[in-house]
């Protein structure tokens, strides 16, 4: 039972001030570098969490050993391409609270390929999660889009995390509909179902979601998530408690908590609570990644 991912791979650099911005001048801050992207993050929850979990994605060359290496110790199969020309992506996520701004340099993660996705990663997958950042550009779009045909075709179920609602209101809600249909679940936050579906409240959000999609697991931050299945079902779970030091990652941590319940053929209320229990991990550290529990 694999579940493959395919999506960024990002060098993080997360600043976290230590007093009010001070414009125009220096601001103390505490600020840390560690690995991170959507779907690499998404990767490494699901091998914290113990799903066996294979990942796709594309760095540059002098990177790919590194990022291979970040991955395996999350219990990772990474499947990484060098890219010879282009930097890893990289973002600078401005913390403050619950809030982040991300200032965002894909890279290669914008040079994906078809050759980067052979059949070969589909052995053995029940399940193929496609990063909403991979549908974004119309190269890297192609080569994911195929891949989900290809996954269908041999069985697999497929979902996706809109992932960015800057980039979504973009490429325009309609067209990503028409690009995410198909997959059995998906998992936008607040903003990203709002945008997609046009509705305000979480229950018209989810559904209306769900004339495209199965389920939808509707992320709502400090306020938990919202569960909708066409069977009728419908959870609302609050978030777990937690102190939060870094909202960073904690949409992956969800996707990937709901995903490793999935995966292992959990009823979806146990799938919806190893959500949000990964999500709370998560805003309870620095950085998008997870860390081993003491």
């Amino acid at each position: 039972m694999t579940v493959l991912v395919v999506g960024d791979v990002i060098d993080d650099i997360v600043v976290r001030p230590l007093r009010p911005t001070a414009p125009d001048t220096d601001t103390p801050s505490a600020i840390t570098a560690g690995p991170g992207g959507s779907g690499a993050n998404q990767a490494a929850w699901l091998g914290a969490l113990g799903a066996r979990v294979r990942f796709a994605g594309r760095v540059g060359a002098a990177d790919a050993a590194a990022h291979t290496a970040a991955l395996a110790a999350a219990g990772v199969d990474a499947r990484l391409a060098a890219d010879p020309g282009a930097p890893t992506g990289r973002i600078v996520v401005l913390a403050r609270g619950g809030r982040r701004d991300m200032y965002t340099d894909r890279g290669a993660n914008l040079n994906l390929s078809a050759a980067d996705l052979p059949d070969d990663l589909l052995d053995g997958v029940t399940l193929l999660h496609v990063s909403g950042y991979s549908l974004f550009q119309p190269g890297v779009r192609a080569a994911a889009g195929d891949l989900m045909r290809r996954a269908r075709e041999r069985g697999a179920a497929t979902s996706v995390d809109p992932a960015s609602a800057a980039f979504l209101a973009d490429a325009g809600p309609e067209a990503f509909r028409a690009w995410a249909r198909g997959a059995r679940l998906i998992f936008p936050n607040l903003d990203e179902g709002r945008l997609l579906t046009g509705a305000r409240e979480p229950s018209a959000v989810a559904a209306a979601l769900l004339d495209d999609h199965p389920v939808v697991a509707l992320k709502l931050g400090a306020e938990g998530a919202l569960v909708a299945a066409r069977d009728g079902t419908r959870l609302a779970l609050p978030s777990a408690p937690a102190e939060v030091v870094d909202p960073t990652g904690a949409g992956d941590a969800f996707c990937a908590g709901f995903l490793a319940g999935w995966a292992a053929g959990r009823p979806l209320e146990d799938c919806a609570r190893g959500a949000v229990a990964a999500a709370g991990r998560a805003v309870a550290a620095v950085g998008a990644r997870p860390r081993k529990e003491s």
